[in-house]
């Protein structure tokens, strides 16, 4: 991101690695698009120009939001940042831990994830996916008797409502397959090992 393309977003969603709520970051690699994507962060005014006194006063000249976050949210975000290493390897540890545990189980019908040799992992999230939509439900039903929460992904685009009408029609089994099938686990920075081998436990029992 931000050496493709001359526009690169960041999300700070609660699910994400940091978090700021419902924050995110711009990344910009053209200066050409700099002064409109300030305006447009700053309610559709020139107004960051006005307090680097470059104008002698402000005013509206472009679409714009309030997507300004609070000093106190930027705060919380600048001290996951300060730390995001320590917040990586942790996630690391976390994700490495569910895969070695999961994958010593080797049930059936149940698959990992798969990191080519040529990618690196950034322990964004750890999903299992299973061989039937009932075995997920189920597995989730079972985790949450528990009170663990796994959720599943959101649907494949071609299939939400917004979507449908606009591709031509064509079956996108993988993305089927990801809808109805994978599952993702918990991971936060507050998750322990003992956590993770508490799921795995209730896995194998499930199955």
């Amino acid at each position: 991101l931000v050496t493709i393309g001359h526009l690169s977003a960041f999300s700070f969603h609660e699910t994400k690695n940091i978090i700021s709520g419902e924050g995110g970051l711009l990344g910009i690699n053209d200066e050409n698009f700099i002064e409109r994507s300030e305006i447009i962060w700053e309610k559709g005014t020139n107004r960051s120009q006005f307090f680097r006194g470059e104008i002698n006063k402000y005013g509206w000249g472009d679409t714009g939001s309030s997507f300004l976050p609070s000093e106190i949210i930027a705060a919380f975000l600048w001290a996951q940042i300060e730390n995001l290493q320590d917040i990586q390897n942790k996630r690391r540890l976390l994700w490495n831990t569910y895969y070695d545990a999961f994958k010593e189980l080797n049930l059936k019908g149940v698959h990992l994830p798969n990191i080519p040799k040529y990618a690196t992992n950034n322990a964004h999230m750890f999903y299992l996916v299973f061989d039937k939509p009932q075995n997920r439900t189920s597995f989730i039903n079972r985790l949450k008797a528990d009170e663990i929460n796994p959720v599943f992904h959101y649907i494949s685009l071609h299939s939400s409502d917004f979507y449908a009408s606009k591709h031509d029609g064509r079956q996108l089994l993988n993305a089927d397959n990801f809808t109805e099938c994978l599952v993702r686990m918990p991971l936060y920075y507050e998750l322990t090992t003992n956590d993770i081998d508490k799921m795995c436990t209730l896995l194998k029992q499930h199955y």
